[in-house]
């Protein structure tokens, strides 16, 4: 590529993957008559993907080496008064690195579908919607407007929406995809909100243009109270933010979406879906960093997600679910992170995390394939010899995902550790006390679930009612058979996402935190906000971050955290069983996730069901229906029953009518002030 990038090329980005999910899910289903099949459904889709990431690998060069740019509208869509609805670009470091992260992880998950849906009645259609996940997503971070990242952020959602309730017929499915759709909505409303805020005192939608007119806004007053304006702004693009990044309290369709196939709880854990709330505020920095507020508020919300999640992976059994907390627990330290002011930390963990989450995943993927659809860590054990290939790519990310010197997750973490650490905001001790202890929690239940899965006594032969996915069609004999390796289209992905997991972070700290890469997409206040200027002081290459990384808390903490998991799990298997007995209040309290999902399910979700009952019943049928329509009518009839009497058709009752009038007129005018001067006498 060039130094100017070129609109063309890039508009093939996303829609390079449209066109394969349009093909594969009109021509591929009984939609459009099935005219093509599954080897040309996936081929499809995957040539889309790849092309995409072909180009977006290049815009990286072009953008790193280059210094290339873009910044432009493409299409006006519609003028509102002065406000301009545009279609748009806008390329930069962090764009291509998104474009970059999203289109290698889903071309990955793309692959590995391939031999995971082999079986699945749905094979074209679910290529279709991962393909048209990719395409939303890759509009939402290329977007150089807020009409289109909104429109990038409500696509993603409705992709996940069908993805998560891909299996339509199980009843679990589909209440996780209306749950995790109702509970986005809450977090949209707030974001459109702050969209609208932003439209009506900037008068715009472009961002370069926000962010321009920024510092006019920063000294405006929210009306009718003496909070900031900027603040509500972005507290309210932030909430947005706590449904799309499952932050708390909107964190719970999270782990419900595990109901779909593992190919899309990759997909939607590690490159889609979850980092956009976290791309978002990184993209919005200029108006963030106007609020202390907002900043700390962020920074509370993600300290509390990062600790209290983690503590939830302990207790699963659920192979995916304990991914799926541990992704929660991450996307708690990319949070805290941006209300540390340090948002190229947080996206170069998201980035990092991209890479081992959706290893991690598809890994799990691969163990439930290989014990015949399992997914109870309990009924594992020993898989070591039968699948090494899953087993080494396992490995490699559960060490990245705990933050071990050198590997990919360790750079990012420890990062963000350091950053929370100089943050001055209020809240940072809070913050910092909880992401150093989410590194023991993480590393424990990472490796529980790894010790449980891959070493000890092989127990697959011993569940009596292993949990099987009804799509596959699997029978409880399964359970006896022997394990085995996945096919390679499911290793290869396994093997080319490990080794990002091990590398990414050494290869592009330097550049990503320190260097010039982020410079114009990030902005921050160093003078206010000084965990950034601090980082860059303490930084003296990989390798002696990796070196003095041994000697930190955090290193020792995770090491703490496998040794615990390895005693408990693999030395004195007996110790988890007394511990749960003695805290038994507490193992109940983690079982039910808090109780948040009975709170949400019995006094939020019944008592808004009681308010629309109320409002249909009484308002609706009572108030409406009953006393203004019915009402109405019945009023009239009743009237017109009265004034039938009346109008009898006969003239005699006319003239005497007119007859009684006249003489209480003449009454009236003549008698009356005769009376009235008497009584006043």
């Amino acid at each position: 590529m060039s130094q100017t990038l070129s609109a063309a090329t890039l508009l093939a980005v996303p829609l390079a993957p449209l066109a394969g999910s349009l093909l594969a899910g009109i021509f591929g289903t009984t939609f459009g008559g099935n005219w093509i099949g599954r080897r040309l459904s996936h081929t499809l889709t995957i040539v889309g993907v790849l092309v995409a990431f072909i180009i977006s690998a290049m815009t990286l060069k072009s953008v790193a080496i280059d210094g290339a740019r873009f910044n432009e509208t493409l299409y006006t869509w519609m003028v509102v008064g002065g406000l301009k609805m545009e279609i748009g670009f806008l390329v930069d470091g962090l764009t291509a690195m998104m474009m970059c992260v999203v289109t290698f992880v889903s071309l990955m998950v793309h692959i590995y579908t391939i031999g995971y849906m082999e079986e699945d009645e749905g094979y074209n259609r679910f290529f279709a919607y991962i393909s048209l996940f990719t395409f939303s997503m890759l509009m939402l971070v290329m977007s150089n407007n807020m009409l289109q990242l909104f429109f990038g952020w409500e696509a993603v959602g409705l992709v996940s929406y069908l993805l998560i309730g891909f299996w339509f017929n199980k009843p679990t499915a589909i209440f996780a995809n209306m749950k995790a759709f109702l509970v986005n909505r809450v977090g949209d409303f707030g974001f459109i909100l702050g969209i609208g805020l932003l439209a009506a005192y900037a008068g715009t939608l472009n961002y370069t243009e926000v962010f321009a007119k920024s510092g006019e806004i920063a000294k405006l007053g929210f009306p009718g109270t003496d909070w900031m304006l900027i603040t509500v702004i972005c507290i309210c693009l932030f909430i947005g933010a706590m449904g799309k990044s499952a932050q708390f309290p909107l964190h719970v369709w999270l782990p419900d979406s595990m109901e779909g196939p593992t190919p899309i709880s990759a997909l939607i854990h590690a490159a889609t879906m979850v980092t956009a709330g976290i791309f978002m505020v990184a993209r919005m920095s200029p108006l963030f960093e106007l609020s202390d507020t907002a900043l700390s508020f962020i920074m509370v919300i993600g300290a509390i997600t990062a600790l209290f999640m983690g503590f939830l992976g302990i207790i699963q059994n659920d192979i995916k679910r304990v991914v799926a907390y541990s992704t929660l627990s991450q996307l708690g330290y990319m949070t805290v992170a941006l209300g540390a002011s340090a948002y190229s930390v947080a996206v170069f963990h998201l980035m990092t995390h991209a890479f081992f989450k959706a290893l991690l995943f598809l890994a799990a993927g691969s163990v439930i394939m290989g014990v015949h659809h399992n997914q109870d860590i309990r009924w594992m054990g020993g898989l070591r010899k039968y699948m090494p290939i899953t087993w080494i790519t396992a490995l490699l990310g559960s060490l990245a995902l705990i933050g071990t010197p050198l590997f990919a997750g360790f750079y990012s973490k420890d990062s963000i550790i350091e950053a929370v650490h100089f943050s001055n905001l209020p809240g940072a001790g809070f913050a910092h006390f909880a992401v150093l202890a989410g590194v023991f929690v993480t590393a424990f239940y990472s490796f529980r679930m790894y010790f449980l899965v891959f070493h000890g006594k092989e127990r697959f032969d011993q569940n009596p009612d292993a949990h099987h996915d009804d799509h596959h069609g699997h029978d409880a004999h399964h359970a006896a058979h022997v394990p085995h390796e996945s096919p390679w289209v499911v290793t290869a992905p396994l093997v080319l996402l490990a080794i990002p997991s091990v590398v990414i972070g050494f290869m592009s700290i330097d550049a990503m935190l320190f260097g010039d890469f982020l410079k114009d997409a990030i902005i921050v206040n160093a003078a206010k906000h000084p965990a950034m200027a601090e980082l860059a002081k303490m930084f003296h290459g990989p390798v002696q971050m990796a070196l003095h990384g041994l000697m930190t808390a955090p290193f020792w903490l995770a090491l703490a955290g496998v040794v615990s998991a390895y005693y408990m799990y693999m030395i004195n298997p007996a110790l988890p069983a007394a511990i749960k007995r003695r805290v038994e209040p507490l193992y109940t309290l983690l079982e039910n996730k808090y109780y948040m999902d009975w709170f949400n399910e019995n006094v939020l979700a019944r008592g808004a069901r009681g308010l629309g009952i109320g409002l249909w019943k009484g308002g609706d049928e009572k108030l409406i229906d009953g006393a203004l329509v019915n009402g109405s009518w019945k009023l009239v009839g009743w009237v017109s029953g009265v004034v039938r009497k009346v109008q009898t058709g006969y003239i005699y009752h006319y003239a005497l009518a007119m007859i009684v009038g006249i003489f209480i007129l003449v009454s009236y005018f003549s008698t009356w002030p005769m009376i009235k001067e008497l009584l006043s006498k």
